[in-house]
């Protein structure tokens, strides 16, 4: 009896294999004939797709990574993020970062300017990753997509991030004194391939005493990294005390300040750091009768440094150097005049924070941003409101943009897919 079940299980369990089986011969037919087929993107040649992708919206390219594995790596392709750079400096209006501090709890949004679709209009809000460590901050500066960003409550922590990759890499600490006085700049020379981060700090003893109205700092150290690198270096000391305030113009491979006035030296410089051989240099000034404190700001207009000197009654000079350092260059290129957008006229000045107030435009009403594609030239209104002017007509016109924060500071960026370890 006991033989006969174990002969009858051996039995079935040939016929469960057997089944068993037909049925993994079934699924792997059935697989077989229904494989998803590639498609006609996916057949193209890889050189092909790069060139296609580079020339879409940074937006619509961060969107990628999530179709396929594949589509993923070629966003992490350097070559497709040097190409969609490329694009982006040829001819194409940019993406506008908008800081904004108020309130306490800092933001950055966006603007794409380039955008062929509804999403010209609307203001996005980007993740700020850093934020539960470093709720408030200063934007240093933008290159080449990526966005360098200080701390602005404890002068400590410094981030580098790409706001459209989401990457992210907090630098290594510096020297720090006791009482001291920065002043930033962050930027990428083209021959060398390196970004660094300069950090200017001033600094004095603490036993020491002014009764200067504005506290000095008689000493000074530079210090620089290079993103990659494991730690800062200091190059010493520095001649000049620049405006306390970071550098608004990078071009070719130089970063740009004003040195502040001093006692044997009255007249304002107008300095630059090559990023390739970190030495400062004086740069020739626009004839247009001394930069002061608060009558200009520098900036950059198709790809030549610039400089908007304010003049009486509102009026707005943009002197523009067409061949770098050589003096005889400064061009008087615009001449904007006064104007006020509609929604200004209510006067709201009084609900404006603070920290705005002091450091966006040093309490100038308007601020040179950028060259559009247009011909036209962007400004910024008292840090709320954002306005062309076709110089040709000689006419302004305030832009309406849906999601666009009360207070807001404007910093011109190139979206890029710049990743943080392919620069390493």
């Amino acid at each position: 009896m006991c033989s006969l079940n174990l002969s009858t299980m051996d039995l079935d369990d040939d016929k469960r294999a057997k089944r068993r089986k037909t049925q993994t011969e079934d699924d792997d037919d059935h697989h077989h004939h229904h494989q998803p087929q590639p498609t006609a993107m996916e057949t193209l040649p890889n050189e092909i797709i790069v060139d296609i992708l580079s020339r879409l919206p940074i937006t619509s390219l961060v969107q990628f990574k999530f179709v396929c594995k594949r589509w993923r790596a070629l966003t992490q392709d350097p070559v497709l993020a040097d190409m969609h750079l490329s694009w982006k400096a040829d001819g194409n209006d940019p993406c506008l970062i908008l800081h904004c501090d108020f309130p306490i709890r800092n933001q950055l949004y966006f603007l794409d300017l380039s955008a062929h679709n509804q999403d010209k209009d609307k203001v996005k809000r980007l993740y700020v990753p850093f934020q539960a460590t470093m709720p408030e901050f200063d934007v240093v500066g933008s290159c080449n997509g990526l966005l360098c960003l200080s701390d602005s409550l404890y002068n400590d922590a410094l981030y580098v991030h790409n706001p459209f990759t989401m990457d992210c890499i907090e630098l290594p600490k510096s020297r720090q004194y006791s009482d001291q006085e920065l002043v930033f700049g962050f930027g990428f020379h083209p021959k060398t391939k390196e970004y660094k981060v300069v950090k200017i700090v001033y600094y004095r003893n603490t036993s020491s005493y002014s009764r200067a109205r504005r506290t000095v700092y008689p000493q000074s150290d530079v210090q620089i990294y290079t993103l990659g690198s494991s730690s800062w270096r200091s190059l010493g000391k520095v001649s000049y005390q620049f405006v306390r305030r970071p550098s608004e113009a990078l071009v070719n491979g130089r970063l740009h300040w004003v040195s502040r006035p001093r006692r044997y030296h009255p007249a304002r410089r107008l300095i630059s750091f090559d990023l390739a051989d970190e030495q400062f240099r004086e740069v020739p000034k626009p004839d247009c009768g001394g930069l002061n404190r608060c009558n200009f700001h520098l900036s950059v207009l198709g790809g030549c440094l610039a400089a908007a000197v304010y003049g009486n009654y509102g009026k707005l000079e943009i002197w523009v150097m067409k061949c770098y350092n050589v003096n005889e260059s400064w061009v008087k290129q615009f001449t904007i005049g006064a104007y006020m957008p509609k929604c200004l006229k209510l006067n709201l000045d009084r609900h404006r924070p603070l920290k705005i107030w002091k450091t966006g435009s040093n309490g100038k009403v308007v601020r040179v941003l950028c060259l559009l594609n247009s011909g036209e030239v962007l400004l910024e209104y008292k840090n709320r409101v954002l306005v062309s002017y076709d110089p040709k007509k000689g006419k302004f016109r305030d832009l309406v943009f849906h999601g666009l924060p009360n207070w807001f500071q404007t910093v011109v960026h190139t979206g890029s897919l710049n990743w943080l370890n392919t620069l390493h």
